[in-house]
């Protein structure tokens, strides 16, 4: 890519490049305002997976499956239990009621089913309707807000509330949606401030915001184009709104002080933002490529809601690359010095950059470390890995009610299941035979070896309810919903938590059942998916790395022409978050804070964000990576001094990086205002991710390992360096582009004089000037 003669072009064309991208922005924003409604609020299971085909052939096979609603009944009056006549009128009758909801099936409980113990609370207290909202996750979700609406409710004799797992994630994602928008009505004054405070100028500190709306905006269209031909998750779109205002930031730091910097330097502004481009445009879209593959890795796991990630990050990553190196240059040409306008406080950025780079902090902070590099490097990785050391004892599950606050409906009723009912038959394991339909005989002796399973509370089957290896005599009502007219079910019921470490490991005894011979048999249910999730996601996690691994190392290769420094920046990022994910466990795994944070811990996080936040973290370490090493090779390259090289560059980037980190960092902390915990943990954690990536790693232990490896640092195998001269991108290159461009005007004046010396000493002067630059 020619970057110093996309500059040119950007600036010649400038009007026509602000023109096409106003109207794309206005087009995008009327395509893709609406996407949030095409959005899914599911997408945490694996299609392919034996539980994920074991409740699609109970349901659209069988006509039947496991309850999603729950209707927790109490008794309104003190002294009254579920047993009490007008309650037991009252119950029988919401189930009735509940029964004849248009999209409700098998709507059972308590007292349809003979008052059956497993559906009454330990003390009486409550009792419980369950039933099923038929249809794909959006609709059952849309058909269980009608179901809240009427059922949270009290007649005088009853006091009812709603929910299981389906109302539990539609509360989810309203309670989502209230408090993103509160984090943005927090986060974007904030940020102004620090945008203000950072460019120093009021037009300066417009340019990131325009930057992120052209990328969010056009990662809406991307997103619901997308949502045309598979699903997306709506959470997507929390990545979208915080990556495209912080990349939007980034970028946009980089290209305006590039450019203040070039005007410092004497270089007229149509020249300065052709080296801006040439040189900052290069960093950015490297950095950009490095953010899309370590977002892009997420494609390879097997549930949507996680490539959804992908499909927002690469979108708003490209998105925000065209606002950065195309939109924004030519709106910087269009105003020149226009650019520093209404100014900010007495001390301007010009001011800052025109002062000498050995009078700046990052300089000396650079110098100091560098005199100390082993020291340094070994105290700074002790410490990380310290903070990361609870990381070691990570426990994974899936969400459930509990991620709500106390507050809500379903997790009120979810935490009177856990604590009041033994048997856990919301939580019910469903058994089906997709081929080779077993006989009364075959499932009299499958369902009683089931129930003698560990951690089995008894298990429902056609021919009965079994209790420890004996078979119940019962009526009708109670097995002949697993008897249909396609074949038979089971219903395993547990006594532990199925989302729990107990629970992952009854699905596994379950499945070790022999099944009945001659038969092909499905195990689904909620602590099977969570199963399945967990083996799908770890079959993938080392293809994930290894793409993530080798990708970026091959860029950064590209860009830097050294074997070394990609693989020093793989470790350093990856160390850089050591100290994150240990706060991920200390605080949201073993509760800690959590008074304080307002939420509940469970003893274990959700199994998707250490690898969303590992891929958005890694992606943005890396950007500032590749920021803070363009500028130590550009300036490697100018002067050969390893050690010079590195503080300049830091001195360079350091506040570039520190401003960007500040802005997103807020950006970020924002989503901790959520009361969702696996939302508050998302902004939580990204945050001290950024932070101590951003001022710990490249204050530190970048330049003391870069002081260490001494020339080492841009060292390659011969065959490796020719490889990089024909397809690299170096500095030298840029350069010797820049001293093309510049010297061309000065060919073309010649060419319109007749005399030809004239034209031969431009020539002559170019073809010096690309050697030397080469050289």
């Amino acid at each position: 890519m020619r970057f110093a003669r996309l500059g040119t072009f950007l600036v010649r064309r400038r009007w026509w490049v602000i023109a096409l991208s106003a109207i794309f922005f206005l087009v995008a924003g009327a395509y893709g305002g609406d996407v949030a409604k095409r959005l899914s609020n599911g997408g945490f299971s694996d299609p392919s997976a034996e539980a994920s085909r074991a409740s699609g052939y109970l349901e659209n096979t069988l006509g039947s499956g496991t309850p999603n609603v729950v209707v927790l009944v109490r008794p309104a009056n003190d002294g009254a239990t579920v047993d009490s006549p007008d309650v037991a009128a009252a119950g029988a009758a919401i189930t009735a009621e509940l029964a004849g909801m248009e999209g409700v099936s098998e709507a059972v409980s308590y007292w349809s089913l003979g008052n059956a113990p497993p559906l009454r609370s330990t003390d009486s207290g409550s009792a419980l309707v369950l039933a099923r909202a038929t249809g794909d996750e959006e609709v059952a979700r849309e058909r269980v807000a009608v179901i809240a609406e009427r059922f949270s409710r009290s007649d005088g004799v009853t006091v009812t509330q709603v929910g299981g797992m389906t109302e539990a994630f539609r509360e989810v994602g309203e309670t989502i949606e209230k408090d993103l928008a509160l984090a943005e009505m927090i986060a974007l004054p904030i940020t102004l401030l620090i945008l203000l405070f950072v460019f120093r100028s009021v037009v300066a500190a417009s340019l990131p915001l325009m930057v992120g709306g052209f990328s969010i905006i056009g990662t809406f269209t991307v997103l619901k184009l997308l949502s045309e031909v598979t699903t997306v998750s709506i959470f997507a779109l929390n990545l979208t709104t915080a990556l495209g205002l912080g990349l939007a930031i980034d970028y946009s730091l980089l290209f305006v002080s590039r450019y203040r910097e070039e005007r410092a330097k004497g270089h007229d502004a149509n020249d300065a933002v052709v080296r801006t481009v040439a040189t900052a445009g290069r960093a950015v879209v490297f950095s950009g490529l490095t953010v899309a593959v370590a977002l892009g890795a997420l494609l390879l796991f097997p549930v949507s809601f996680l490539r959804s990630f992908a499909y927002a990050g690469i979108g708003v990553v490209a998105m925000a690359l065209i606002g950065a190196v195309v939109v924004l240059p030519a709106v910087m040409a269009a105003l020149g010095d226009r650019v520093d306008k209404l100014p900010i406080g007495r001390k301007r950025m010009a001011a800052t950059v025109a002062r000498p780079v050995e009078q700046s902090f990052w300089y000396r902070m650079a110098h100091a470390v560098m005199r100390r590099p082993l020291a340094v490097a070994v105290a700074t990785i002790a410490v990380l890995l310290f903070l990361g050391m609870p990381f070691l004892r990570l426990q994974t599950g899936t969400s459930d009610d509990r991620v709500l606050p106390a507050s809500a409906n379903a997790r009120q009723v979810g935490d009177e299941l856990r604590e009041g009912y033994s048997s856990k038959d919301i939580g019910a394991m469903s058994v089906v035979f997709p081929s080779g339909s077993p006989g009364d005989a075959e499932i009299d002796r499958y369902g009683a070896a089931l129930s003698l399973v560990g951690g089995v509370s008894r298990v429902d089957a056609p021919t009965g309810i079994y209790l420890n290896g004996a078979r119940l005599p019962v009526g009708p009502e109670l097995t002949d919903r697993y008897a249909t007219p396609n074949g038979p079910w089971l219903s395993v019921v547990p006594n532990v938590d199925p989302m729990s470490a107990a629970g992952e490991q009854l699905v596994s005894d379950v499945r070790a059942v022999p099944a009945p011979d001659g038969t092909e048999r499905l195990v689904g249910g909620q602590g099977a998916e969570l199963v399945d999730l967990k083996a799908g996601i770890v079959r993938q996690l080392p293809w994930a790395a290894l793409v993530i691994v080798l990708a970026t190392f091959v860029l950064l290769f590209l860009s830097f022409g050294s074997v070394l420094v990609p693989i020093k920046a793989l470790l350093l990022n990856t160390l850089s978050l050591t100290a994150t994910f240990g706060a991920m466990v200390w605080i949201f795994q073993d509760g800690n804070l959590s008074g304080s944070l307002g939420f509940t811990a469970t003893g274990m996080l959700d199994l998707t964000m250490p690898i969303l936040m590992f891929c958005i973290a890694f992606g943005l370490s890396m950007d500032y990576e590749v920021f803070l090493l363009s500028r130590v090779k550009e300036e490697h390259d100018r002067t050969g001094d390893n050690t010079e090289a590195v503080a300049i560059g830091l001195a360079r980037t350091g506040r570039i990086i520190t401003a960007a980190a500040a802005t997103i960092a807020v950006v970020f902390l924002a989503f901790a205002t959520s009361s969702i915990s696996f939302i508050k943990l998302f902004g939580i954690g990204l945050t001290l991710a950024v932070l101590v990536d951003a001022t710990l790693i490249r204050a530190t232990l970048v330049p003391a390992f870069m002081k260490l490896a001494g020339e080492t640092n841009w060292w390659a195998p011969r065959w490796m360096t020719r490889l990089y001269d024909r397809a690299g991108m170096s500095e030298a290159a840029a350069e010797a582009a820049l001293i093309d461009l510049t010297v061309q005007g000065a060919t073309n004046d010649a060419s319109n004089d007749a005399d030809d010396g004239a034209r031969n000493g431009a020539a002559d002067q170019r073809r010096s000037l690309k050697e030397t630059a080469r050289t």
